[in-house]
């Protein structure tokens, strides 16, 4: 009775994070909706800005597919999408043929910023943050 008791915890703890995650994710999606982005878009902006901090810095998608929890192929869309609209420029790696990298471009950089407060602000709502987003 005790181990199903356990796993009956177990099992609404996860429950409870799925909830919260796709809670969370559809309040940032609605506050992002109306700057053409989603999470996951945000998502890669984000991850490219404290990739690469300074103008012109790069990272390889290989780096940022393990941080935003989508396939890789669904990465690869994402890029490309991100791409078209001017956001990120992709090039190949020169020392290794199969790499590419990710540039965020200063467009991208200036939407980031612009969006960053809203998607906190989406954060804060979603995970009861009563103090609100910080600078």
């Amino acid at each position: 009775m005790g181990a199903r008791t356990a796993g009956a915890r177990l099992e609404e703890r996860w429950r409870d994070i799925l909830s919260a995650h796709a809670r969370t994710m559809c309040e940032i999606d609605r506050a992002l909706h109306p700057h053409g982005l989603g999470a996951s878009d945000f998502e890669v902006l984000d991850l490219l800005v404290t990739e690469g901090p300074a103008a012109g810095d790069r990272c390889r998608v290989q780096n940022l597919a393990g941080r935003v929890h989508l396939s890789q192929s669904a990465l690869s869309r994402l890029i490309a999408r991100l791409e078209k609209d001017g956001l990120v420029r992709r090039s190949m790696c020169a020392e290794d043929r199969r790499g590419v990298y990710v540039t965020l471009t200063p467009r991208g950089r200036d939407l980031h910023a612009e969006i960053l407060p809203l998607q906190r602000a989406a954060l804060a709502r979603a995970l009861g943050d009563d103090e609100g987003p910080r600078p």
